[in-house]
């Protein structure tokens, strides 16, 4: 086997892994999950403020 055999089963691979990838993301069963997910920055209004002890704790 070749180096030249090697860089064409790992081409291969990679394009098979990224098709993988690609239609794991945009099928629509996950489309709602990643709507929510989206929105995790922007929602802020479920969450209740930081007590003193929490600020307090980071620093």
């Amino acid at each position: 086997m070749g180096i030249g055999e090697l860089q064409t089963i790992a081409t291969v691979s990679a394009f098979v892994a990224f098709v993988g990838v690609a239609w794991w993301a945009y099928s629509p069963k996950n489309k709602k999950r990643f709507e929510e997910d989206a929105q995790l920055a922007l929602d802020d209004e479920d969450k209740e403020p930081l007590s003193d002890e929490q600020r307090n704790k980071d620093k």
